[in-house]
């Protein structure tokens, strides 16, 4: 891996596959299959519905379909390891079945995990960076599954330095993951957009974060929809998609490599923008 984020790498994903990074920016979509998600909640319950709109997903550029069965969302009512998987594994197995496209579980749960890669998926998406269920590390390193090891500032004293407390944290769940033997080339990280951090602190990471460029790992990014965007732009959170495009482009320009997105059409055109004028500053 490198410092430097415009350098292509090459993430190494479960059934032999890869995903290049790094040149260009990538999009994920997220398929929330949850009654209570913050911005599209019951949208895509029925196993069909999250399928189909998937593929759309796919249609308008994304090439990661994030697949989650339990709402982040801070007063969200937990869910059952059953529950979730009950929720995602059909959606998984359909996706798999009807597109190329990668698939991630957006899980904390090593067994979730591990039955979602079973399924089909690719990837593992964990909003607790390996520090609630740390098996799900062993899980990602038998399964040769991507890994996406997100900060996130819950259940703890955070620092008052936001890229410190980026450090400390994403150090420990990095060391969980070598402990496990996953190989830097299956890591991408997630500085965690508003989970825990106020408005305040969002925008002091958007504006450092070529700083966490430190770690030599791509990072993804996921700022769709989310309040400090709302408390910067007055809109309630489905309003929220061309500020979402903004920081898109702003998060591109800084050296982020996947986008975590709710409207994939209007990321896919702030994206290219941003690649254009990144093409033509290096030419």
């Amino acid at each position: 891996m490198t410092n430097n984020p415009f350098q292509m790498s090459r993430w190494q994903l479960a059934h032999g596959r890869s995903l290049e990074l790094g040149t260009r920016g990538v999009l994920m979509a997220i398929i929330n299959v949850t009654p209570d998600s913050f911005s599209d909640g019951g949208r895509f319950v029925d196993p069909a519905a999250a399928v189909a709109a998937g593929l759309r997903s796919v249609e308008q550029g994304a090439e990661i379909l994030d697949i989650g069965g339990e709402s982040t969302r801070p007063d969200a009512e937990p869910v059952t390891a059953e529950e979730e998987q009950a929720r995602i594994l059909p959606v998984i197995a359909g996706l798999a079945r009807e597109t190329r496209a990668i698939i991630s579980v957006d899980t904390y749960r090593a067994e979730t995990a591990r039955l979602a890669v079973e399924a089909g998926a690719h990837i593992v998406n964990d909003v607790h960076g390996l520090q609630r269920e740390p098996a799900i590390a062993d899980v990602a390193a038998a399964t040769g599954a991507g890994l996406c090891i997100m900060h996130t500032g819950r259940d703890r004293q955070k620092l008052d330095d936001v890229v410190d407390d980026q450090i400390h944290f994403l150090d420990r769940s990095l060391q969980i993951a070598s402990e496990a033997g996953i190989a830097r080339e299956r890591i991408v990280l997630d500085p965690g957009f508003g989970f825990a951090k106020d408005t305040n602190e969002n925008l002091e990471l958007m504006a450092r974060f070529a700083e966490l460029h430190r770690f030599g790992l791509p990072i993804l990014v996921g700022t769709s929809r989310k309040r400090f965007i709302g408390a910067v732009t007055g809109r309630d959170a489905p309003a929220r998609d061309i500020g979402t495009a903004a920081t898109t482009a702003l998060l591109r320009a800084a050296g982020a490599a996947i986008f975590r997105v709710h409207d994939v059409a209007i990321n896919r055109d702030a994206l290219v923008m941003a690649d254009a004028m990144l093409a033509a500053k290096n030419s």
